[in-house]
Order: C-alpha cells, then sequence, then structure tokens
C-alpha cells in the first residue's frame, strides 16, 4: 500500500521479460497505471515489493540474464520512473527476494544466493538502495531459497526460509539493524517442510509463517512464542 493509500504491484511480464509495476487507481484496484520500469534483458521474477521511508515504492528483484540482485526505487507515487540499481553481482544472486523497511528507515532484502547455496541479507545504505552491505548469514547446507522477511516487534529483522539439505524451516532473527549478527533457529523438521513461505507480524507483536509441508502436501501455519521465534506451535497435518 502507497503513502497515498493505494495499492502498488510488482511482477513480471514474461512476454515481454520486463520488471512491471501496477499502481492502482482506486482502493479496489479496478483500473491500474502500469508501468515497465526494467527492460534491460531478463529481469522481474522473483518481486518483492514495500513503501519506503520516503513515501516511495521501492522494489528487490531478480535480473535472470545476469543472475544478480537488483532494486528500482520508484521516482514518484505512480511508479511511472525508477532509479535502477544492482545490489549484488557476486555469482548467481537474488532469487526469492524478500523486502522490507528497517527501523532506520533503511531497507533490508533476504534473498537466496544459488552459487554458495547461502542465505543472505542486504542491507540498504542510503532510501533508494542504490547500495547495500551484504551479509551470508546462514551457510550450513544448502540453505536460503523462499526467504521472507519481516520486522518485528523489536524492531530486527526477522526471515523464515527453506534448509533444502534438511528439508527444514528454518527462522534467522536479526540482533542488530543491519543484520550482520543473527541467531538462527529450526523451527519445524518434521518432514519435508518450509517452502513457499510467508512471514508476517501478528497483533500480538509476535511472527506467524505460512508454508508448505512438502512430504504431506498440506499448507502449515507456525506461531512464533518469541519475536526471535525460538520456540513455536504449529497447525498443520502432524500437529504438536
Amino acid at each position: 500500500i502507497g503513502a497515498d493509500g493505494l495499492p502498488v504491484i510488482s511482477y513480471f511480464d514474461i512476454t515481454n521479460g520486463d520488471l512491471k509495476v501496477a499502481r492502482c487507481d482506486d482502493a479496489g484496484c479496478a483500473s491500474s497505471t502500469r508501468t515497465a520500469i526494467d527492460t534491460a534483458g531478463t529481469v522481474g521474477t522473483n518481486t518483492s515489493i514495500i513503501t519506503g521511508a520516503d513515501g516511495l515504492p521501492i522494489v528487490s528483484y531478480y535480473d535472470n540474464t545476469n543472475a544478480d540482485l537488483k532494486v528500482a526505487h520508484c521516482s514518484n507515487a505512480t511508479c511511472t520512473s525508477a532509479t535502477v540499481s544492482t545490489l549484488d553481482s557476486t555469482g548467481s544472486v537474488g532469487s526469492y527476494s524478500s523486502i522490507a523497511i528497517g527501523t532506520d528507515g533503511l531497507a533490508l532484502i533476504s534473498y537466496y544466493d544459488e552459487t554458495t547455496s547461502d542465505l543472505d541479507i542486504a542491507h540498504c545504505n542510503d532510501v533508494a538502495c542504490t547500495t547495500a552491505t551484504v551479509t551470508m548469514v546462514d551457510q550450513v547446507g544448502s540453505v536460503g531459497s523462499h526467504t521472507s522477511i519481516a520486522i518485528g516487534s523489536d524492531g530486527k529483522g526477522v526471515v523464515a526460509y527453506y534448509n533444502l539439505s534438511s528439508g527444514d524451516l528454518r527462522v534467522v532473527h536479526c540482533t542488530n539493524a543491519t543484520c550482520s549478527a543473527t541467531a538462527i533457529t529450526v523451527v519445524d523438521s518434521t518432514g519435508d517442510v518450509g517452502v513457499s513461505t510467508s512471514i508476517a507480524i501478528g497483533s500480538d507483536a509476535l511472527p506467524v509463517i505460512s508454508y508448505q509441508d512438502v512430504t504431506n502436501a498440506d499448507l502449515r501455519v507456525l506461531h512464533c512464542d518469541t519475536a526471535a521465534c525460538g520456540a513455536e506451535w504449529y497447525s498443520g497435518a502432524g500437529d504438536r
């Protein structure tokens, strides 16, 4: 939702291989203004959008042609133009990106480093996110795909993601604003679980995570008992 109260949607134009943004013309989104904001090669998969501290939309996404993590910072509320920046180009990086705005007013982006099979987090150095400081936050096994990030009630980033090596759902809780220091918790290891994650902070100020139980082909929901998600309860097949 933009600063003007209207929805803004980022998405991939598969026909043209472009990143597009649709800004709804009304609250019900019966019509919209659509703009291709990055057309350089095949770009725009794995998009995530948030309204920045300056009230303008900012989009993280994957550059398929160059295998890079990119960010587009909209120049206006309708996003008819944007400043595009490459944040990480070391190897094949940037898939499964998810973006949130920290309490310092700067964006945090979680994403998968396919080259090293790690979970990375980029902390933007400015509001437009023209540059960022990148930290590898989990490097044990093949980890970091299917990421989803939110800012917890403690003001720190919290990321849900999938551990391919063991088939687990994991959570990283940042212990500082830049996520250069973190704590990792395995929150569900019952079968092959944790793909297609989505995280949000509930009205009780605690993280709630939805994800797929691949073993049983079920939808599961996990409610954390702490802001760091160190303890939790499950809903779904094989409740415990």
